[in-house]
């Protein structure tokens, strides 16, 4: 392990340990001057947020984009204090942080019995959401994580997750695949955060004018398994209580190739998202490259630095 690996693992070993300690009062303050700290310095994360939101706003102008950007990553370290407390979290706190609209497409496609996918895009807190759905809906779920290194981080972050009631199984390819297929033919929930090819072979979409990469999981895994497909999106507003939105169910296609009904299904899901990220761009955590014509003809989002773990 390197110095710089066990500098970030001893970060965030802190953060965990101390940060969930704190009042949450306290907490948020300090995550608002980290973010302010952090947005000052001008560095490549806020640079990249920055021109990420350019995409999102194309009439904002370097005012406004400076602002959304403060608020990003006011809102970024929102997300990271909520996560470090969680795990301090009782049940009914985490109850009442979260409010959800159009919760029925849910709980009807689990009543079903065939399963359900549950695809977000990197918004608000989805930790957060993950555990209101094991704690308040009573909901198991399984999820993918992306492996981090150093390899003790990664063991943190699945420790965290299983905390809050999550099944997780690593980013592994096929065998992550097989997994989840399995959950759902047995009519269970699978929640991916779906708006960040992590393979390099993801499905080209349009996304705010532009051409972007996101990952075919999820509609393969309806096509394959017969769950339902649902689109869902999260923000913050001025109160403790995080919000969310689940859309309506993204269906197969009736004719076309396998490779033709994952693009129309993808593209559907990058649409859901779209609206949730333009309706509350600042809640959008995306520090990394997204859009091809960032990533150049070398580059993948799977090797991009910066961001929040899926």
């Amino acid at each position: 392990m390197s110095a710089q690996e066990r500098l970030t693992d001893a970060l965030y070993g802190a953060g965990w340990g101390t940060v969930k300690k704190l009042p949450e009062p306290v907490a948020a303050r300090l995550g608002r001057t980290i973010a302010d700290v952090a947005w000052k310095r001008r560095g490549e994360g806020v640079l990249r947020l920055e021109s990420n939101y350019a995409r999102v706003v194309p009439d904002a102008g370097p005012e406004r984009l400076a602002e959304l950007s403060r608020a990003g990553m006011r809102s970024y370290l929102r997300y990271w204090m909520e996560s470090f407390r969680l795990p301090a979290w009782s049940a009914e706190r985490i109850a009442a942080g979260v409010d959800v609209e159009d919760l029925h497409h849910l709980t009807d496609g689990m009543a079903a019995g065939k399963g359900v996918v549950l695809a977000l895009p990197h918004l608000a807190n989805w930790d957060l959401a993950g555990a209101w759905v094991t704690t308040k809906l009573g909901i198991p779920f399984t999820t993918v994580a992306e492996r981090l290194k150093p390899e003790t981080l990664y063991d943190r972050f699945v420790a965290y997750r299983e905390g809050l009631g999550m099944e997780v199984v690593p980013h592994s390819g096929g065998a992550a695949f097989g997994t989840l297929a399995r959950r759902l033919r047995d009519g269970g929930l699978v929640c991916l955060v779906a708006d960040r090819d992590l393979s390099s072979s993801g499905v080209e979409v349009g996304f705010f004018g532009e051409t972007a990469r996101m990952p075919a999981g999820p509609a393969l895994l309806a096509q394959h398994t017969g769950a339902r497909l649902l689109p869902a999106t999260l923000w913050y507003d001025d109160s403790p209580v995080m919000r969310g939105r689940v859309h309506p169910p993204v269906e197969v296609p009736a004719t076309g190739t396998r490779a033709e009904k994952t693009s129309v299904m993808t593209q559907a899901l990058a649409d859901a998202f779209a609206t949730g990220i333009a309706d509350h761009p600042e809640d959008w955590h995306m520090l990394q490259r997204l859009w091809l014509k960032d990533l150049g003809p070398t580059r993948n989002p799977a090797t991009d630095q910066g961001g929040t773990p899926s």
